[in-house]
């Protein structure tokens, strides 16, 4: 069952003019120790950051809760499985909330698609919920 859905659309821009003023202090506030790093690896940093911080702001969306009520942007940190699939590794007060949605006997299920097209980044995130006995497909 589908429990949150979430999208958001970020301009790489504004990401672009972020990292030229505020290099070091947006990069950690926002984002992950493995985020940072798959980022600083890029050609294009600014898109690959733009990418994952529509992630956050769409699952944010699916959690219900936006940037507030105990979920903050590093509790929310996009992956990948060993497939190069993207998902989000949820910490702390963003991995509280999700625990409160899931009902018992249910397994939280995070699916994330991201996407950029100069000059946009664009993701969305669906959060469903599945039953613990339910026969499981590898991602």
């Amino acid at each position: 069952m589908i429990i949150g859905i979430g999208s958001d659309l970020c301009d790489i821009r504004r990401i672009e003019k972020t990292l030229s003023r505020f290099p070091e202090r947006f990069t950690k506030r926002v984002f992950t120790e493995v985020e940072r790093a798959k980022a600083e690896g890029r050609a294009n940093k600014a898109a690959t950051y733009a990418k994952r911080f529509a992630a956050k702001e769409a699952c944010s969306k699916a959690l219900g809760t936006g940037l507030s009520m105990g979920v903050a942007w590093k509790e929310m940190g996009v992956t990948n499985l060993p497939s190069g699939k993207p998902t989000l590794n949820l910490t702390a007060g963003a991995k509280e909330r999700l625990d409160k949605l899931v009902p018992e006997g249910f397994s939280p299920r995070i699916d994330l698609t991201i996407t950029d097209d100069y000059p946009l980044a664009q993701a969305f995130v669906v959060i469903s919920a599945w039953p613990q006995d339910w026969p499981h497909v590898k991602p």
